[in-house]
């Protein structure tokens, strides 16, 4: 059950960091600009940890990973990005408890962490005034 987790985790990364590439770009805030980047360049992090691990469980990477659409609305991908984040930090939670080997927990942790501080990031640019 961890690697397909795992596979999914690493496919939700490779999206998310897209949509936070493409979202960095709709909004001149700079203060929101740098909240974005900083959780795009975790997520891009993530993924390359989880790649890593997954080879060391599998001999293989994930291949055919999909770009999402470019969003059309900043504060309903704002709202998305944030449900998002929240749904990972359960997710991680669920698959730190059923690690397989000892490499996996520092990867897991770090992800779980960044993407409380995620959505800590997106709910302030959500509930801002503008």
């Amino acid at each position: 059950m961890f690697i397909i987790d795992l596979e999914k985790a690493i496919h939700d990364e490779y999206h998310d960091y897209y949509t936070y590439k493409y979202l960095e770009k709709m909004t001149d805030n700079t203060m929101f600009q740098h909240f974005i980047n900083h959780a795009k360049e975790d997520e891009r992090t993530h993924y390359e940890m989880f790649q890593q691990l997954y080879y060391m469980l599998t001999g293989r990477f994930v291949q055919n990973l999909v770009k999402p659409d470019k969003p059309t609305n900043f504060h309903e991908t704002v709202k998305k990005s944030l449900e998002n984040e929240l749904h990972a930090t359960d997710f991680y939670k669920e698959m730190f408890l059923e690690i397989p080997i000892p490499q996996a927990y520092a990867p897991m942790f770090i992800a779980m962490h960044d993407e409380m501080e995620h959505a800590i990031r997106f709910s302030t640019i959500y509930n801002a005034r503008q």
